[in-house]
């Protein structure tokens, strides 16, 4: 049997895939992926041995490109149409003689992939790993740059349907022109084409617990971690053995365009609390701002082997790195950018296993308060204790609900 995963996003798009594609092959599956043609996602795949194909522009360029009138949210349409093409072209190779794809990403890339398994009379499944782009009566839409919702409408089923209608008006005429030149019907709304009838959702039910929702029947499988048995750099374990725990810092792949001196403000608060510093370089490009030797930098590292060997973990609120510091019962300031990530804060906060900084610009004052509160005995226990309710086999198990739907032991996957 073979699979094909697509994405196109940042490392919190691409790693759950490593966790699904190394399940799925142990299932018997052959398994390939299309993702960003960024070397370090090629070298993680490559690192379990699973191929990868490459589709479209680096994410990592597209997303740490400086802000420039090419790249406005007026944009967005355009630039959907490239990620929507690229998918056409690069999934119609890779799926031929695929038996299954599973679509996840950027709605108009999934939307791009899950037109090319249409064509190809391919089993699909779609997948978010995060649950604020489903529809539910009990929150609203997130808004999309540029197109804010008109604030008289404050009834969560309204605010949906503009959501549909702005993804249409952002997406809908580069998907639906792909379509007809590959000989496909239009899609009328293309929000509710790419999640079907039946999306899945791929993260912890205690950290990201899903209300059942009419009309919609989420399959919630549990995040998709794959345990990380890289061994971390002997520097770095020579930092970590020569003190007290350290606090991590990193951001991963968000640029942090609205704090430029998110380093130093970082370091000044930790040294404030009497802590040593890890500074993750992500896709912001962190640096030590001195030469102290209670600071040190680390690139790509095993964040599941690191972070249980800190005192805190400060990050952006990716739905990733949240399940990781989670899972290894570290205590978590959340500086949320964009999109999910005030969620992800929110949801930090609520469970006391951490704090939710309030907006995407700390200072020293702001994040020293944070801290403080992230470093109590008693939010270090309470993560410890979250940490061993949290489950493990999330890949595991969408590996065979897949399998299982493809071989026709269970309903299909998707509408």
């Amino acid at each position: 049997m073979r699979v094909l995963l697509s994405t196109y996003g940042s490392r919190g798009d691409v790693e759950p895939l490593v966790g699904l594609a190394v399940r799925l092959r142990e299932l018997g599956a052959e398994v390939r992926v299309c993702a960003p043609p960024d070397e370090d996602f090629a070298q993680r795949l490559a690192g379990v041995g699973v191929p990868m194909v490459p589709v479209s522009r680096s994410a990592r360029a597209l997303t740490t490109a400086p802000p420039s009138p090419s790249s406005s949210p007026a944009d967005l349409p355009r630039r959907a149409a490239e990620l929507i093409a690229g998918q056409f072209d690069a999934v119609t190779a890779a799926a031929k003689g695929c038996d299954a794809l599973v679509a996840t990403g950027m709605m108009p890339a999934a939307a791009g992939a899950l037109s090319v398994a249409e064509k190809l009379g391919i089993r699909s499944v779609s997948v978010t790993f995060q649950q604020l782009t489903l529809p539910s009566p009990d929150r609203p839409p997130l808004a999309y740059p540029g197109r804010s919702f008109p604030p008289e409408v404050t009834d969560n089923r309204a605010l949906w349907d503009l959501d549909a209608q702005s993804i249409n008006a952002l997406f809908g005429a580069a998907l639906n022109t792909n379509r007809a030149s590959n000989g496909l019907p239009p899609v009328e709304n293309v929000r509710d084409y790419v999640i079907g009838g039946r999306p899945w959702l791929a993260t912890d039910p205690i950290l990201d617990p899903w209300q059942e929702t009419p009309n919609l029947d989420v399959v919630q499988t549990g995040a998709w971690i794959l345990p990380d048995e890289r061994p971390l750099p002997a520097e770095l374990v020579a930092f970590l053995d020569a003190g007290t725990p350290p606090v991590y810092v990193g951001f991963g792949s968000m640029p942090m365009r609205a704090s430029a001196d998110v380093a130093e403000v970082a370091v000044e608060a930790i040294r404030a609390q009497g802590r040593r510093v890890l500074v993750g370089r992500g896709w912001a490009e962190l640096a030590l701002i001195d030469d102290r030797d209670d600071c040190f930098v680390v690139g790509e590292v095993n964040h599941q082997a690191l972070f249980g060997r800190v005192a805190a973990v400060v990050h952006h609120g990716g739905a990733g790195t949240t399940t990781t510091a989670a899972r290894a019962g570290a205590p978590q300031v959340v500086i949320p950018q964009t999109a999910d990530q005030p969620y992800w804060a929110g949801r930090v906060a609520e469970l006391g296993v951490g704090a939710a900084h309030e907006g995407p610009a700390p200072t020293v004052e702001s994040l020293s308060a944070a801290l403080k509160a992230a470093l109590t005995p008693e939010t270090r226990a309470r993560a410890i204790a979250v940490a061993g309710t949290l489950r493990a086999d999330g890949a595991a198990v969408a590996a065979k609900l897949l399998l299982d739907a493809v071989t026709g032991e269970r309903p299909p996957v998707s509408a």
